[in-house]
């Protein structure tokens, strides 16, 4: 005989008061998260990468921190490449919650739960995960119902990803970290905007573009992150050309005026490689002991 149909569990009422009582829950002893989905930009179809990432939004939903003792992971490990901090942790976000806050209102999520690859921020701790697996069957069917996504992450590499998300503890990681150009220009500029698109037009054609991440009016120096060329291949930027902005820097004139400066130098700043302790460890001599009273040392 099959199960009594008086007492079924699939009762919409029932499931409604439990998918209720966990969002209580979550609002309770849960944190507030920012969503950051990964828009994708170019992928590569073939090897299914995405390098160019962008992450244009962000949803701030209340999350459970479902580690008690502190981040799970291998922690701060010590390795050749010096120090490797691999921390991880589980999130658990109520799916009514997650469709109402984030599906609803970003168009260009193409699919009906979090995705792996997009990002969760800690406001309190001020770290960054990368979600890795999204489990989306625990609990296993209570009441025939499914109401929480498990999200497992991993603390976030930055790799010179674009962050425009109007927070600006967030959108500050690209500043300090990507990869830049710092530009020292000619007197000849009305100024430049955080933010701003600028131009390069190489003598061959090839135009080179970037976002403005930092400008001096002192010493008219411009730090330009996420450059590249317009034909696909490697290009910097060169004291042949000027510089030419896309913000109208002289407003109220009636007209579109802006920014162009010509290029006295360019240098190139690694945040990323600069960020690296290797040069440390290299300057340590005496880390080994090749003595001949070490019996693990080296005679010669």
């Amino acid at each position: 005989m099959a199960t009594n149909p008086y007492f079924s569990q699939a009762v919409r009422s029932e499931q409604s008061l439990y998918e209720d009582i966990v969002i209580e829950s979550l609002k309770m002893y849960g944190q507030d998260i920012y969503y950051l989905p990964r828009d994708i930009v170019n992928e590569d179809r073939i090897l299914g990468d995405d390098v160019p990432s962008r992450f244009n939004s962000s949803y701030k939903i209340e999350m459970y921190i479902d580690n008690v003792d502190g981040f799970d992971g291998e922690g701060d490990l010590f390795s050749k490449f010096g120090v490797e901090i691999r921390d991880q942790a589980t999130f658990v976000v109520s799916r009514r919650r997650w469709n109402q806050t984030i599906q609803r209102y970003d168009n260009e999520i193409t699919i009906a739960r979090p995705a792996e690859g997009d990002l969760l921020y800690i406001p309190y701790s001020s770290k960054l995960f990368q979600i890795t697996h999204v489990e989306h069957e625990q609990p296993f069917y209570q009441l025939a119902n499914l109401p929480t996504y498990k999200l497992r992450c991993e603390l976030f590499e930055y790799n010179d990803e674009d962050f425009d998300t109007n927070v600006d503890v967030i959108d500050a990681i690209e500043q300090d970290y990507a990869y830049s150009y710092n530009l020292t220009l000619d007197s000849d500029s009305y100024g430049f905007v955080i933010g701003e698109k600028v131009n390069q037009t190489h003598l061959d054609g090839t135009i080179m573009s970037g976002e403005v991440a930092g400008w001096n009016p002192d010493t008219n120096i411009l730090k330009v992150i996420h450059a590249g060329a317009n034909d696909g291949k490697f290009h910097t930027f060169t004291t042949s050309a000027q510089i030419l902005g896309t913000t109208d820097n002289v407003p109220g004139t009636g007209e579109f005026v802006p920014s162009i400066a010509g290029v006295i130098s360019v240098t190139e700043d690694n945040q990323v490689s600069a960020n690296e302790q290797n040069d440390y460890f290299d300057t340590l001599t005496d880390f080994l002991d090749f003595s001949e009273s070490n019996p693990f040392g080296d005679p010669s």
